[in-house]
């Protein structure tokens, strides 16, 4: 999720963070390896159409079940107005999903004994936080990571057509983010409450650069990327298009008006592109321990309750740094990070061991009601909670 604070932000928090051609095949993970049949099949499939029947354009759904199999279904079309289906490896921009990648690096660097959790933002970025009752000094980077810095969003954002069309080539800096966030009083003092933010990651990113002289991006790529094989997985920096394979990403607006929304700069400068293979792999690998030690990965997984507004989005969710805990209906948790921003809606989830997960795309972000945003958010868990428990 895209979840912000501020005017604009606080009603995106809400509506954005969030009979069609239809397709399920199983896969190896990399080749598909031929048609799926059996229970499994069919509840994947049912659970794909459910979203779609809501009113998502298109939606595509990877599932790993506990004896392996890597299962596909999608629903809906890739675009309203040449009716292509989607494609099953379909790229799309994952939002606030990449903050378990940056957090992941981070976790990375502190078992190397570069980083410490509780290093000040002072010492790493001095004299960025400061003003209206913001302190570096006080806010550490395990701070950043579990939301609790107490850092107010502000960020750009649009609410109508209009809007979309007046800012769909604006670009951003990181440090024009932090400033504007540094115009607002913190929410609170830093470790004593939780606020969704943005704002603490992009300074999170800026800490790694500095501590390892070298650009986010190519950290992650050389710590993740390259060596788990994610090969959909880019960075578009402030290109407005999308790689292909994808589907179209569309905006229903409170005004009701559906919108093509592909075509944008993405407003975090630190945006990624991926596949529900590439996050799939990622996640199990995370939680499976192979990108952390033990110990880090206890610390990434150790969490705080969220906010009650974020609790409507993630009922009983707990948050980690920069990963989210939230109960699964047959018994015990499962771990992931949603995003939504640009049309795109990515949930994800997966077991405590690494062993099952799923990984939902949906390419239209229901934001006309608070109502509708909300049955996107369960139909989407509703499928990650039925693959996990094995129950398709």
């Amino acid at each position: 999720m895209r979840l912000n604070s501020g005017n604009v932000s606080r009603r995106r928090i809400v509506l954005a963070a969030v009979a069609g051609l239809m397709a399920l095949t199983v896969s190896g993970l990399d080749a598909a390896a031929g048609a799926v049949t059996g229970p499994a099949a069919t509840g994947l499939q049912r659970d794909t159409d459910a979203i779609h029947a809501l009113g998502v354009t298109g939606v595509q759904a990877r599932v790993t079940t506990s004896d392996g199999r890597h299962l596909v279904a999608t629903s809906g079309v890739a675009d309203r107005v040449t009716g292509h289906p989607v494609p099953p490896d379909g790229r799309f921009r994952i939002a606030s999903t990449r903050k378990a990648f940056e957090a992941t690096v981070a976790l990375q660097l502190v078992g190397e004994h570069r980083l410490s959790l509780d290093d000040t933002v002072e010492r790493w970025l001095p004299g960025v936080v400061r003003g209206n009752g913001n302190d570096g000094r006080r806010i550490t980077v395990r701070q950043l990571l579990q939301n609790s810095s107490g850092i107010h969003d502000d960020l750009p954002g649009y609410l109508t057509p209009e809007e979309y069309l007046q800012q769909r080539y604006d670009v951003h800096t990181r440090e024009e983010l932090v400033a504007r966030a540094m115009n607002h009083r913190p929410d609170f003092r830093p470790g004593t409450g939780w606020a969704y933010s943005n704002t603490g990651f992009i300074l999170a990113g800026m800490i790694i650069e500095r501590v390892t002289g070298r650009p986010l991006h190519q950290e992650v790529s050389d710590r993740i990327v390259r060596p788990l094989g994610l090969h959909h997985t880019t960075w578009p920096g402030a290109s407005p298009t999308m790689p292909r394979p994808h589907s179209q990403a569309y905006q229903l607006f409170e005004t009701g008006d559906l919108v093509d929304v592909t075509e944008q700069v993405p407003g975090d400068p630190d945006s990624m592109v991926s596949s529900t293979h590439d996050l799939d792999r990622f996640f199990r690998a995370l939680l499976g321990g192979g990108l952390l030690p033990p110990a880090r990965l206890a610390d990434m997984r150790r969490t705080v309750p969220v906010s009650a507004d974020v609790e409507q989005i993630w009922p009983g969710g707990q948050y980690g740094l920069g990963l989210a805990r939230r109960p699964l209906p047959c018994g015990g948790v499962y771990w992931g990070h949603d995003g939504g921003d640009a049309g795109y809606i990515t949930g994800t989830g997966v077991t405590d061991d690494g062993r099952r997960s799923a990984v939902v795309s949906m390419s239209t972000a229901l934001g006309d009601s608070l109502d509708h945003y909300l049955q996107q958010q369960r139909a989407a868990d509703t499928l990650i909670q039925n693959a996990l428990c094995g129950r398709m």
